[in-house]
């Protein structure tokens, strides 16, 4: 009986502080479907009509697609050197990897304030302010430790015999890694791709030092849209940047919880 309470007490707190963190976000939802020209909760009317706002005003939705591709682009970017570095991060046997795995992960530590002047002064150097390839170098260094975390991870949990086995049978390093590292790795992979992803989609600091009037991404187009007015535009965007975001979490723990059933069975 003691036991029982305590759980249903734990799922109770569990829950309140799981409505806590989620009901900002979701206030959002509403606001975004407001028929009035101004931010209040709770809406006294329904609308579409900032939805239809967003899609017929060619600078947002050029917003958009901008953080669209460049957030496809730093997946793929991200997600080869994260694995790699993972790769080289828990198979190297050599001095000073603590030192460099702790480089790798200091995006996440720096103030993203810091590495955004920092950025923006190299950037400025090199004239990658304000083009596309800026914006994937930036992201890209934003969204590596995203990467390497999961990855490494998966790599740490993963059974060196089966590589040893396939190298016994004449299979090469690449032929190794391709057949058997990297489909046991996959969840962590995925996992940091998702990472990749959502990091550069919603990135807005280091974006705001090395935008230009000609590429803004969706993120910087909506502060700079709330400095100069209060639109419910705002609302619908941070609405579809939450189920583009929510989506993809959901099917990326679907991927993973079905690699796992698969590998227990």
């Amino acid at each position: 009986m003691t036991a029982r309470l305590g759980r249903g007490v734990l799922w109770a707190f569990c829950a309140l502080v799981g409505v806590w963190l989620v009901a900002p976000a979701l206030i959002v939802v509403p606001l975004s479907f407001t028929s009035k020209a101004s931010l209040k909760f709770p809406p006294d009317g329904y609308s579409f009509r900032w939805y239809e706002h967003f899609f017929s005003d060619p600078a947002w939705v050029s917003a958009l697609l901008t953080s669209v591709e460049v957030a496809l682009l730093v997946t793929v970017v991200a997600t080869v050197l994260g694995t790699a570095a993972a790769l080289g991060l828990t198979r190297a046997r050599m001095r000073g990897l603590g030192l460099a795995q702790g480089a790798m992960l200091a995006p996440m530590i720096v103030p993203g304030v810091v590495l955004a002047v920092g950025t923006y002064a190299v950037f400025l150097k090199l004239q990658l302010v304000g083009t596309l390839a800026g914006f994937v170098m930036a992201h890209t260094v934003l969204a590596l430790p995203f990467v390497m975390i999961p990855v490494a991870a998966s790599l740490r949990g993963f059974d060196r015999r089966l590589e040893s086995a396939a190298a016994s049978l004449g299979a090469g390093r690449w032929a190794t890694f391709r057949s058997v590292t990297l489909p046991l790795v996959a969840p962590g992979v995925a996992s940091g791709a998702l990472f990749a992803f959502v990091t550069s989609f919603d990135e807005v600091v280091v974006s705001l030092f090395i935008q230009s009037p000609y590429l803004q991404t969706l993120p910087v187009k909506m502060y700079a849209s709330v400095t100069r007015e209060i639109d419910p535009t705002i609302a619908a965007a941070a609405t579809m940047i939450l189920v583009l975001t929510t989506t993809l979490v959901l099917a990326a723990t679907f991927f993973v919880a079905r690699r796992s059933r698969a590998a227990d069975q």
